[in-house]
């Protein structure tokens, strides 16, 4: 295990006992294109599978960690750095960490889990179980207290369909990225709307309210100046932060507005019935009930564009068994009980040998 790594992130354990009889814990973490959240929760039983019990004993933020956005490097040393502040604050060091879950975005094949298993591997004592997921797995955790079954929807800057079956079959659709085509997503709304704004100024489309609405908020004169703060910085988080004012237009009655966000409605349910049908989640009958976790920031209400609540309807119309889930507790939180839980299966397993 190296002491030192990433700008000393670990020199606060300089300043404890490296003790192996510390309290043990579990680090938890989601990692997105926009933030990466670690949570570090005391490594006991759950005296029942409430939001209420989780023993969280600290919890840290930093910035993106998707190594496709921002580079391996850089996400690297954003994840050991959230990790240490999270031992740091509760007062706990490595030799504590029971287990590990990572659960990030960009995680889309086993050399990805594999690569970063390696590096973990680095900076965890030998002892520690240490386990990658993909960030949807601890956003449907999130919503099933860590039980991997059913299908959760991520709509943020990116989005992500992701199901398991009891069985331990899963599958995915969409989370390809924008260059891809992830249209549902905060990231795809907004460049569509941006796209409109400069077909109704060249004569391609029609005059939307996005035009004035956009400008304004971006403080800008002219559609033509839309090219230089676009390429400027093309970051997937800073184009999806325009979503907001596309609803506010849609609400205002814009139709191009409106088409925008209906379409992404068709995009994110079809990502999800794609899942639901691959896994066969709603039964021989395709009436039988599951968890349908629903995670991220264009799927919370809004005044009266509610594009989380359309989404179900479109959904349920060929679906009736799926049973919405709004989280109660942070992805973070479901990552740490997926280790959790995959521990106490490995003791199982131990004891029934």
């Amino acid at each position: 295990m190296k002491r030192h790594r990433s700008g000393e992130v670990w020199d606060f354990e300089l300043e404890m006992p490296m003790s192996r009889d510390a309290c043990d814990v579990i680090l938890g973490l989601d990692g997105g294109t926009t933030s990466t959240v670690c949570i570090c929760m005391a490594a006991m039983p759950l005296s029942n599978q409430s939001s209420d019990t989780v023993p969280v004993l600290a919890r840290s933020l930093a910035g993106c960690s998707n190594h496709n956005s921002v580079g391996e490097t850089a996400a690297r040393e954003t994840l050991e750095q959230v990790m240490a502040e999270a031992l740091m604050k509760s007062g706990s060091n490595r030799f504590a960490v029971r287990a590990v879950c990572l659960a990030v975005s960009g995680v889309n094949h086993p050399t990805d889990q594999e690569r970063i298993l390696n590096w973990l591997r680095d900076i965890f004592p030998s002892h520690v179980k240490l386990f990658v997921q993909n960030d949807a797995v601890a956003a449907l955790a999130s919503g099933t207290m860590g039980r991997l079954h059913g299908c959760v929807l991520i709509a943020g800057t990116g989005t992500i369909a992701y199901g398991f079956t009891e069985d331990g079959r899963e599958a995915r659709a969409a989370g390809a990225g924008p260059i891809l085509g992830d249209w549902g997503s905060g990231y795809g709304i907004a460049a569509q709307a941006l796209t409109a704004v400069v077909k109704a100024h060249d004569g391609r489309g029609p005059q939307t309210m996005l035009t004035s609405s956009i400008l304004r908020a971006l403080e800008l004169s002219l559609p033509d100046e839309l090219i230089g703060w676009t390429y400027a910085d093309p970051s997937w988080a800073r184009i999806a932060a325009l979503v907001p004012v596309v609803v506010s237009c849609a609400e205002s009655g814009d139709q191009v507005s409106n088409k925008i966000l209906l379409d992404s409605v068709q995009e994110l349910a079809a990502s999800v019935k794609a899942v639901v049908r691959r896994l066969g989640l709603c039964g021989e009958d395709g009436r039988s009930s599951f968890p349908l976790v629903m995670v991220g920031g264009v799927l919370e209400a809004n005044k009266r564009w509610d594009i989380g609540k359309e989404v179900i309807k479109y959904i349920s119309k060929d679906h009736p068994g799926a049973c919405p889930i709004r989280p109660k507790v942070e992805p973070a939180v479901g990552a740490a009980l997926l280790a959790w839980n995959y521990l106490m299966k490995e003791s199982e397993g131990n004891l029934g040998r």
